[in-house]
């Protein structure tokens, strides 16, 4: 098995440029976001838990999941949010483990994780990543991102882990404040110091 870096950030610090980059490079990417959407398609594990607890009123006419409908539920209740991870967290780690031992052949495999602290991840990787910016750009970013007032761009970004605390315990720290040409420069900085390129 090669190396398995998890790589993660906080809402709106880059995480998916800084995921690009390394795909660029040709590194596979297991990809926690893509997988949690997957496991709450209809029929899936992960979709069926959540109509279990929070009853047919969450799905779409089509069946599909209304996720804004969830969004406001989970990030308004803080019970309600803890309440989902233990539903879909033991289905979602063994689908991302699984992913990750496909790839036992490659040198390096990026596992795109974003609340990787938080869901206690950070064992089973042999190194960890954090994209940074500080709290003050991420919160300009994700208003102009996401279009969203203040106020609910700060609930979301205190839903996670503050982004120093994430940078305190990171391995690597990518600095993400700056141009895409000075983020990619330490990618690649970092891939050429550990031989991978």
């Amino acid at each position: 098995m090669g190396m398995v870096l998890g790589l993660t950030g906080g809402i709106a610090t880059g995480k998916s440029t800084v995921v690009n980059i390394f795909r660029a490079y040709g590194f596979p990417i297991v990809d926690g976001d893509v997988i949690a959407r997957e496991i709450v398609e209809p029929k899936q594990a992960g979709l069926q838990a959540i109509v279990s607890v929070f009853g047919e009123d969450i799905l779409l006419d089509n069946g599909q999941l209304d996720r804004k409908k969830l969004g406001n539920i989970i990030f308004s209740d803080e019970e309600k949010r803890r309440q989902l991870d233990a539903l879909l967290d033991p289905i979602l780690r063994q689908t991302i483990t699984q992913r990750i031992r496909g790839y036992r052949e490659e040198p390096l495999v990026i596992a795109d994780i974003p609340l990787l602290f938080e869901a206690h991840y950070e064992d089973e990787m042999d190194q960890v990543a954090v994209v940074y910016v500080p709290e003050a750009v991420q919160l300009e970013r994700l208003i102009r991102r996401d279009d969203l007032t203040k106020a609910q761009a700060l609930q979301r970004i205190a839903s996670q882990l503050s982004i120093e605390e994430k940078k305190q315990r990171a391995d690597i720290v990518f600095d993400n404040q700056n141009s895409l040409e000075e983020t990619k420069k330490k990618v690649k900085n970092w891939l050429k110091a550990q031989k991978f390129i």
